[in-house]
């Protein structure tokens, strides 16, 4: 393994990783309310936070999806100015650390950055709600930077059913297709994490441009909800798009899913939401560990299912997406942002090619965004911005 993490930390310096989605704006606006002298990413934050830059720089990233994360209990105008603040601190932490931070907003950019030496910072919106059912302020979020939103995030909305909640559409209503449709036109990608199978089936049957999947592993490997079917990975090649494996143990670890239902039911049990990471809920977290051991995924684990992904999808439709700053848990070995690396070895240590490896971490992620580009210019020569609401489309 040594030789192998010798291999891997050089291969990441030429081909680094695009990470597809990490919380870290919501966990600031969690923790410190934005104060960013209060959580410096400058400096080691391992006692707040799983990133920093120094440890995205030892984990040889070269290019993040910043999640402008908004959880679901915020609707309507609330969710809209939420998801605007987690812009705005993506945009504050990109001024402030202008030497390790590039905005990007195309794949282009995102080469620039590579080139510079800088990790390009681009945003996607978690959660349709974030729209509030409006085509206008889709189309403002990717003016700001957006480049990829989450149909929905753990609960099913007016448009889309979740995978996590009851279904009440059968997938995508008329609006839904709309906003894919929208997407497609604007060049922000259609982003199939946290939706039904059924969502997932009727965003690939609409959509004229790839897909991504930000942070979603494979059903065949852990058989939960949050995970891409394999029928939808097969669709995969033909519509372009690429599944980025997630790090999160409940969605990977099958021995880790019934444990993790376990502790969220002791957090709300305390008054606290099942997804709250600050310092108290943590401490609830820890106590509950001590009583009930975790059981603990590791690289092998999400290699694992990189593996399938590859047999199903093919090498050049996969990548990664961990998750960190939106999990209490990780695997071991990855457990910040610095363990990338580990599972590059892993994947060297079971006869990965090093083109493959450079696929999966930057290659695969660029051509996606170019591709939508692509698409992006042929509609808007063709069409104008669409005006329909969603009591026109769906009654």
């Amino acid at each position: 393994m040594t030789d192998s993490l010798t291999r891997a930390r050089k291969l990441l310096a030429d081909f680094p990783v695009v990470d597809g989605h990490n919380d870290l704006p919501w966990a600031l606006r969690e923790q410190v309310r934005y104060d960013l002298d209060a959580r410096d990413i400058a400096t080691d934050q391992s006692a707040h936070l799983h990133t920093d830059l120094p440890r995205l720089r030892a984990g040889g990233v070269g290019a993040q999806f910043w999640s402008v994360y908004v959880r679901t209990d915020l609707t309507g105008d609330a969710a809209v100015s939420a998801c605007l603040e987690q812009v705005d601190v993506v945009r504050q932490l990109a001024a402030r650390h202008p030497e390790d931070l590039e905005l990007a907003f195309t794949a282009d950019d995102m080469e620039a950055a590579r080139r510079r030496g800088r990790i390009a910072s681009l945003m996607g919106a978690e959660g349709g709600h974030s729209i509030a059912n409006s085509l206008g302020t889709l189309r403002q979020l990717h003016q700001l930077g957006v480049r990829y939103m989450t149909l929905t995030h753990n609960d099913t909305i007016d448009w889309a059913d979740s995978a996590t909640d009851e279904a009440r559409h059968d997938g995508l209503t008329a609006f839904g297709e709309q906003v894919v449709r929208e997407m497609n036109r604007a060049g922000m990608l259609v982003d199939l994490s946290h939706v039904a199978a059924t969502t997932m089936r009727d965003a690939l049957r609409v959509t004229r441009a790839p897909v991504v999947f930000s942070h979603s592993s494979a059903r065949a490997v852990c058989d939960h909800p949050r995970n891409v079917p394999d029928d939808v990975l097969a669709q995969l090649p033909a519509n372009g798009g690429i599944a980025m494996a997630t790090f999160v143990p409940k969605f990977i670890l099958p021995a880790a899913v019934d444990w993790t239902r376990r502790a969220d039911e002791n957090l709300r049990a305390h008054g606290f939401h099942h997804l709250d990471t600050t310092p108290e809920a943590m401490a609830l977290h820890r106590a509950f560990e001590e009583a009930e051991p975790r059981p603990v995924a590791t690289p092998a684990t999400v290699a694992d299912h990189l593996d399938h992904m590859r047999e199903v999808a093919g090498v050049d439709h996969i990548g990664i997406g961990g998750d960190f700053d939106g999990t209490a848990f990780l695997p071991a070995g990855l457990d910040s942002v610095a363990g990338y690396p580990n599972l590059i070895a892993e994947l060297l240590d079971r006869r990965w090619s090093e083109a493959d490896l450079a696929k999966l971490t930057w290659h695969n992620a660029v051509r996606v965004l170019r591709d939508a580009e692509a698409v992006a210019r042929e509609l808007t020569a063709t069409a104008p911005p669409s005006n329909a609401t969603i009591g026109q489309l769906d009654g």
